[in-house]
């Protein structure tokens, strides 16, 4: 059984409402982001609220609008918000991307979702599970196409998705008016094939770089560099 919540350095994650927990890819973006400059958010698919309370600890200017189509996923994410100093930033909505675009006219300067991806995998027999995993409620070409309608002049968009997608996503982005600004290869350990991609596409275009993340040295044994981004967030490093 899954832990009924996660301990970070500034706040708690309960997760017994909720579909996905927190893994290492929600972690990931949300430290990966670039926060600065911004003044407006809207985290995709909230779950937990782990990557809306990131993205406010990293920015205490950033006022947040972090969204779920699941109520009782989106009840959980006020319940984690509603107890830290970030609460009155974040504004929780149970609302899909697509009713949003089209009931509300906002502009977002970072635009962050953890997103669902599993097209092939066979589905849960947890509804909840199934909709928070597969792409069946927001497919890649629909949050691509939309966030781009959404963010502002200055605005970014980050996701994190299998190593797989990345000429999708590539190709999408040009598609869409979207420069790629940051890539970043994740891979597992240092003899594994990436895993995961980090992409930041933006409105404005501009040299575009290029890295490699190692996540493990070997089995618990963390990178140098993994331990750096995440440190502000993981209670043991």
């Amino acid at each position: 059984m899954s832990n009924p919540f996660f301990q970070f350095k500034q706040f708690t994650i309960h997760q017994d409402k909720c579909a996905m927990k927190v893994g290492t890819d929600g972690v990931l973006l949300g430290a990966w982001i670039n926060v600065s400059d911004a003044e407006t958010a809207l985290d995709i698919g909230t779950g937990t609220g782990l990557i809306a309370l990131m993205t406010a600890q990293r920015n205490e200017n950033l006022k947040i609008d972090a969204i779920d189509i699941e109520s009782d996923t989106v009840e959980q994410a006020k319940e984690n918000i509603r107890g830290t100093t970030f609460a009155p930033r974040i504004n929780c909505l149970n609302i899909s991307l697509q009713e949003l675009s089209q009931k509300y006219n906002r502009k977002y300067d970072l635009i962050v979702s953890n997103p669902p991806y599993f097209i092939h995998s066979l589905k849960s027999p947890d509804p909840g599970r199934t909709q928070a995993r597969h792409t069946d409620s927001l497919t890649v070409d629909e949050l691509i196409i939309i966030s781009s309608r959404l963010l502002s002049a200055k605005g970014r968009l980050s996701v994190i998705y299998p190593f797989g997608y990345k000429e999708t996503l590539l190709k999408l982005a040009k598609e869409n008016g979207l420069y790629i600004t940051r890539i970043t290869n994740v891979y597992p350990t240092p003899t594994s094939l990436p895993k995961r991609i980090l992409i930041e596409l933006s409105k404005s275009e501009v040299p575009y770089k290029e890295d490699n993340l190692i996540i493990e040295k070997e089995r618990h044994i963390y990178t140098t560099e993994f331990t750096e981004l995440v440190k502000d967030f993981y209670l043991k490093m």
